[in-house]
């Protein structure tokens, strides 16, 4: 999988959906940066968040599973090779759905933060949505509901505060495109989702969640 991620770095580092976006703009409001906080930014990808958050003013260590996005550090979620507490904020976007062990991950998020976890994914909608992501991506795992990532955060120690979805319309062919879907399974993604694509525009959703380190 992380050779495959490498061969995706310039497709996602283009990415409009990965770029920019009111999505992003809370995810990086809910991060509270300022100088003197240092945020851990997990799966990377094409360095969106890390790039916002560093022009406000946070110092920002990137980690990513794949070489070829160019983090700071090389690791997977599940395993992140940081002592306990080691940064203010650990922030993830659009990623967790490729996650193999979600908990583990939102585990190891929860531990190395002293204050805050800010997530952003893909949120779960139905099993032919579900389906769908697979046959276009078979690195996708699964998306999750907003009482899933609830409880994942709350098992982890950390208090959900603040939670907010958004209305996400890629353009079908491009999101098909950039993770080079085989055109057989193109195919069968387009019959599932018909009923998600008006104009070429694909209807998803995501979810932001803001939580902090329980003081308990």
């Amino acid at each position: 999988m992380t050779d495959v991620w490498s061969q995706r770095a310039k497709a996602f580092q283009e990415s409009p959906t990965h770029r920019e976006g009111p999505d992003l703009d809370l995810l990086v409001e809910w991060c509270e940066p300022g100088p003197d906080v240092k945020v851990l930014d997990v799966a990377t990808g094409g360095g969106h968040v890390a790039r916002r958050l560093r022009d406000e003013g946070c110092t920002v260590v990137t980690v990513d599973p794949a070489p070829g996005m160019q983090p700071d550090v090389v690791a997977p979620a599940e395993r992140l090779p940081f002592e306990d507490g080691s940064f203010d904020v650990v922030t993830c976007r659009i990623a967790a759905h490729h996650f193999q062990d979600i908990r583990k991950a939102v585990a190891e998020m929860a531990r190395v933060t002293q204050k805050l976890v800010v997530i952003e994914d893909n949120v779960f909608l139905d099993e032919q949505v579900e389906e769908a992501e697979r046959l276009r991506d078979p690195t996708h795992v699964r998306c999750y509901s907003e009482q899933e990532w609830k409880d994942l955060l709350n098992a982890a120690g950390l208090e959900v505060e603040q939670v907010e979805r958004f209305e996400r319309h890629p353009a079908l062919e491009g999101w098909l495109e950039r993770v080079e879907t085989p055109p057989g399974a193109a195919q069968r993604v387009r019959e599932l989702l018909s009923g998600r694509v008006e104009s070429g525009l694909l209807a998803l959703e995501s979810i932001v969640v803001k939580a902090r380190r329980s003081q308990k």
